[in-house]
């Protein structure tokens, strides 16, 4: 398998059967089309509605690919960004799916819509979505049942009961596998001090052959690859990714 970075969370996954697509949002390097003309099956993710995770260009492809089946999480058409008969597949958290060349399982996240288990060709292959720790900066000084004025998000949060349901999301997880080929998860500086301790702790309660960040746009490279210090102590593999259009075999 090779997979293929595109941009913010979006990935191109290619098996000897089929391609997978993962979290469309932009595509400056011009990645994706090349992968519509191959003559395997093509399927397309979106984990939830947010702009940088769902793109309604996707569905332009069906001019060149009628074939293409999309597999869209619930939120989607609940917020009203797409119709009922633009997906193949709608799922949310605890949904699943197969037709015989991949197995698909809606697993939870921490903000909106859901985190993807795939399983294809031997492999079992996990993108997060936006299922993350998002406010560990703020743990620090939290105190339990108080909440936290947070002005990059301009909203009282409660980082304690965050992390206890990102926490309960992994658990959820685990009732369903301990252990991915390959895991895509965010590693986004913006969040601050600890940015890395979601994908340090879904590294600690899982068997993950190679670690993918992702959600990294707005901080750069760089600003992912802290992670390899962790994954090196757990002798887990890491991509660093370095441009658009980066690829690695899986």
């Amino acid at each position: 398998m090779k997979l293929t970075y595109v941009f913010h969370s979006c990935f191109v996954l290619e098996a000897e059967k089929s391609i997978l697509l993962f979290d469309y949002w932009m595509d400056p390097k011009n990645v994706v089309a090349p992968f519509l003309k191959k003559e395997k099956n093509i399927y397309v993710f979106s984990s939830h509605f947010h702009e940088d995770h769902f793109n309604r260009t996707i569905f332009e492809w069906r001019k060149q690919r009628q074939d293409i089946i999309y597999i869209l999480s619930k939120d989607i058409y609940r917020h009203r960004r797409a119709q009922k008969e633009d997906a193949d597949v709608w799922l949310a958290k605890g949904g699943t799916w197969t037709d015989g060349t991949l197995s698909v399982w809606a697993s939870g996240s921490t903000d909106s819509g859901v985190s993807w288990i795939i399983e294809t060709e031997g492999k079992r292959i996990f993108h997060a979505g936006d299922l993350n720790n998002w406010y560990a900066r703020f743990l620090q000084d939290a105190k339990p049942g108080e909440t936290i004025y947070s002005e990059e998000f301009d909203e009282e949060i409660d980082p304690i009961a965050h992390e206890k349901q990102y926490l309960g999301e992994l658990k959820d997880i685990r009732k369903i596998t301990d252990s991915f080929d390959v895991v895509m998860f965010p590693v986004d500086g913006r969040i601050g001090n600890g940015y890395t301790l979601g994908a340090r702790q879904f590294t600690d309660r899982f068997k993950v052959g190679l670690l993918v960040p992702m959600h990294f746009v707005a901080c750069g490279f760089e600003s992912a690859w802290r992670m390899k210090e962790f994954t090196n102590e757990k002798d887990v593999a890491f991509w660093p990714i370095s441009r658009e259009g980066d690829t690695i075999e899986v």
